[in-house]
């Protein structure tokens, strides 16, 4: 998975002929992706004070609290969800993303393939 984090507001001094610019440059490499047959999911997101948060209290208890999970100067932008043979591959799609400021995580998705679900789902049914 891509990651992108960076600062907030990066469309805001942007004149609408720049803003085509670089959507254009994010179109070209979506487009590249899916042509590759690595693209699995991907998404911009809105600014982190449209966010809201979950907090798990003591026990039971969940609270709600509007903004990001963490207060930083850089936040999450965006996402991609890559198929990839291995690092390598996705360290070579990082460095190719469009971005103008900030930064690429890249992290491996979880793959509990190796587990056998339906049993462990079967075993919280039966304790429930």
């Amino acid at each position: 998975m891509l990651s992108f984090i960076g600062p907030e507001g990066w469309g805001d001094d942007v004149s609408p002929e720049e803003m085509k610019e670089v959507m254009g440059r994010w179109w070209a490499y979506d487009q590249a992706l899916r042509d590759a047959g690595a693209y699995i999911a991907g998404e911009a997101l809105q600014e982190s004070h449209t966010a809201t948060t979950v907090r798990i209290g003591d026990g039971e208890e969940r609270l709600v609290t509007d903004g990001p999970y963490a207060e930083t100067k850089e936040q999450l932008g965006g996402f991609y969800v890559l198929e990839c043979e291995n690092l390598d591959e996705a360290l070579e799609w990082a460095k190719k993303v469009p971005l103008g400021r900030g930064g690429t995580e890249v992290r491996p998705v979880m793959d509990f393939s190796q587990f056998d679900l339906d049993q462990a789902a079967a075993s919280t049914e039966a304790s429930s």
